[in-house]
């Protein structure tokens, strides 16, 4: 895999329509994904002292949060509204020359600043709810 520019990483929110629509998330300047996954502990006195793991057996989960500035009035109303009805919207990550995470996300936060001679600023958290599909690229 080459090496890619961090802005072409994109986040997508859905319009939450049935024939849904994905809205570019704007003005985002830093992103991040983390996919976890937790671990069940299977160690029993068989297991001669070394740790084993259940394959398959923990929690998956996707995170991802990012940051940036005020450009797009349409894509921070769908996050504002999201947001405040604690609503779960299909959202799109698209990571250049890996693939599309698909699923649909809660906001868990969301946060606005801004300084006295700076932008208007925001940061966003999601928190994957149920099944996140892949497509790679």
């Amino acid at each position: 895999m080459a090496v890619q520019a961090g802005r072409d990483m994109l986040l997508k929110i859905s319009d939450g329509a049935e024939t849904p629509v994905f809205q570019t998330v704007a003005g985002l300047r830093a992103r991040t994904v983390s996919l976890n996954a937790k671990t069940v502990d299977a160690t029993d006195s068989d297991s001669g002292g070394w740790r084993e793991l259940l394959a398959g057996g923990g929690v998956k989960s996707l995170a991802v949060s990012g940051s940036g500035v005020f450009r797009d009035a349409a894509s921070d109303a769908l996050m504002r509204t999201a947001f405040f009805a604690q609503e779960a919207r299909d959202w799109q990550i698209i990571v250049p020359d890996f693939g599309v995470l698909s699923g649909a996300f809660l906001i868990a936060a969301l946060e606005y600043a801004g300084q006295h001679d700076g932008e208007a600023t925001f940061a966003i958290t999601l928190a994957s709810t149920g099944e996140v599909s892949f497509a790679a690229s």
